[in-house]
């Protein structure tokens, strides 16, 4: 099938018209929509529901319906009784780069919120993930992932005791984990890396600030060291309308 010469890389085929033509009418608003979004720019505010229902001659729940979506894709942003246009979503490397070394090569300001550091007996699970024996001692590591002081999203690491100690009184939870490992000669060697979409629960989104309803990406990751001795379980998750993941693939 031809399309138009108008057709942007990257966006939906046909706007995402489908071929028989029909549309949701909020679909329709929606595209109107982004496309006022485009040209008002980050951080302007849009109109309010009513006035944009008078503007395209439409109910107000279909503005809302539309405006949520946008939401929900990362494009709009609630702020106080507004919603303004997002910024650009961050992009992270699945790669063994540390989170502070993604943000920072996009010009923003990493940091983290120490949530709890916790030390207890291996659990069956975990032991087979990351090769350990049963109720040797872990610890877990839970902090808020932040992005110019705005809460994106929430990691849990899980390392043996053995291989870091004094991770309790040496480390410092608002920085890199990666970097503080390879301050003490431990390198990373390869990682499993899995992604998934999935809903926080209730403690989740309370602790990274967003709506229950709100998409989220989630990373599981077991990393070894440059030995092949499994290191770390991370269980990482992401705003997905703030964020996106990036991968070089060679054949």
């Amino acid at each position: 099938m031809d399309h138009s010469n108008d057709h942007v890389p990257g966006a939906p085929v046909r706007s995402g018209v489908p071929e028989h033509g029909r549309i949701p009418k909020y679909y329709a608003v929606k595209v109107r929509i982004a496309s006022l979004v485009e040209e008002l720019g980050h951080g302007s505010t849009i109109p309010t529901e009513r006035d944009l229902a008078e503007r395209y001659g439409v109910a107000r729940e279909t503005v809302r319906q539309a405006v949520r979506e946008l939401v929900l894709e990362g494009r709009l942003r609630r702020q106080g009784r507004g919603t303004v246009v997002a910024g650009p979503k961050l992009e992270q490397p699945l790669s063994l780069a540390s989170y502070t070394e993604g943000v920072r090569r996009q010009g923003r300001t990493p940091g983290r919120t120490l949530v709890s550091l916790d030390r207890f007996p291996c659990p069956p699970a975990l032991a087979t993930e990351i090769g350990l024996a049963l109720g040797e001692p872990v610890w877990h590591l839970e902090r808020v992932l932040l992005a110019d002081d705005e809460r994106v999203g929430l990691e849990s690491t899980y390392v043996a005791v053995a291989r870091v100690p004094r991770l309790d009184t040496e480390f410092d939870p608002d920085s890199s984990f990666y970097v503080y490992l390879r301050a003490r000669g431990i390198e990373f060697g390869d990682a499993d890396e899995r992604v998934e979409t999935v809903l926080a629960t209730p403690r989740e989104a309370l602790l990274i600030g967003t709506p229950p309803a709100l998409p989220m990406l989630l990373i599981h990751r077991v990393s070894r060291d440059t030995e092949g001795r499994p290191l770390e379980r991370v269980r990482g998750l992401y705003r997905g309308d703030r964020f996106s993941f990036t991968a070089r693939l060679r054949g």
